[in-house]
């Protein structure tokens, strides 16, 4: 039996406790800094009992004090201000939390023009970040966006939805209930330069399959999946790997996505909340699951490649 517990497991272990507590949920308050789990090496988190018992208090003062989360944050990094007389549900204090990290001092960026390609750039690595935690609540409240190109928006907007629920670097699954990343629209243009990539790497790209844009009049528009997939598919081309070696990527992940459909669909026929919930716990599980074992058999046959040249 491990010492820790899976985000899965977690919120298995306190759901009863608090019914409304969701995966989105905890990635959420992970996004904000109130928790920190440890990552294993392919990136999947981590829970162990201080973790397990830090998350239930906040979870508490939430339900019962209805404090903000700025509040709780606040409280958690500075114990001693008014944080004594908050106790867990069964009357214990709550775990002291680690002391924060310091903040990284940024340079300041050199000014562009703003029509210049590296204006544009610079516009969507800045979306696609953080966004400076604060910023992304300005831009889902509207703050400022009339100052900005409307492919801006959406890209901060859906970047700031990601941090919600699920980060902008994981997978998309075939079931998940939110649009996520997929409300970020931009243009290939847009796309090359967030990606960083040619036109030409785009085209092959689409050419085998890995990216469809979304035709709009005379134009097309590509998601934020499509903007995943063509940063990583850089890190490819960039080694010399051309666009067509990557379709086995696609086919790979068409079957897998194929196969856990059908793990799932008797819990879709079902047609009620919890078994919609259940299905995406399994799909998610199921996921992390499959990206280890494939992460270990490949290590398998690399190493048995290697000893054997």
């Amino acid at each position: 039996m491990t010492d820790h517990l899976s985000i899965g497991e977690v919120l298995s272990l306190l759901q009863d406790e608090f019914p409304d507590i969701t995966i989105s949920k905890i990635r959420f308050l992970e996004s904000q800094g109130l928790i920190d789990p440890e990552r294993t090496p392919s990136g999947y988190r981590k829970f162990y009992e201080a973790d397990i018992d830090r998350l239930r208090w906040i979870l508490v003062q939430q339900r019962e004090h209805f404090l903000p989360l700025k509040v709780i944050k606040d409280r958690l990094a500075d114990p001693e201000a008014g944080h004594g007389e908050l106790l867990l549900s069964d009357g214990t204090p709550p775990p002291t939390p680690p002391p924060p990290a310091p903040a990284p001092v940024e340079p300041e960026p050199v000014p562009v023009a703003e029509d210049s390609p590296a204006h544009v750039a610079q516009a969507v690595a800045s979306a696609t970040s953080d966004l400076a935690a604060a910023s992304a609540e300005a831009v889902l409240d509207g703050a400022d966006e009339a100052a900005q190109p409307i492919w801006m928006v959406d890209l901060a907007k859906a970047s700031a939805a990601s941090k919600a629920d699920a980060a902008a670097a994981e997978a998309r699954l075939p079931l998940a209930s939110d649009a996520g990343p997929t409300e970020v629209s931009l243009t290939a243009q847009e796309l090359c330069l967030a990606a960083d990539i040619s036109r030409e790497a785009l085209r092959a790209l689409e050419q085998y399959g890995l990216i469809a844009g979304r035709p709009l009049g005379d134009d097309v528009f590509y998601d934020g999946d499509c903007l995943l997939i063509a940063t990583k598919s850089a890190g490819f081309l960039e080694r010399g790997v051309e666009a067509r070696h990557l379709r086995m990527y696609k086919v790979a992940a068409e079957r897998e996505a194929g196969f856990l459909e059908q793990l799932t669909m008797p819990l879709l026929k079902q047609r009620n909340p919890q078994a919609r919930r259940d299905a995406v716990e399994l799909v998610e599980e199921l996921s992390e699951l499959g990206h280890d074992l494939r992460s270990a058999l490949l290590r398998a046959n690399l190493r048995r490649h290697l000893d054997q040249a």
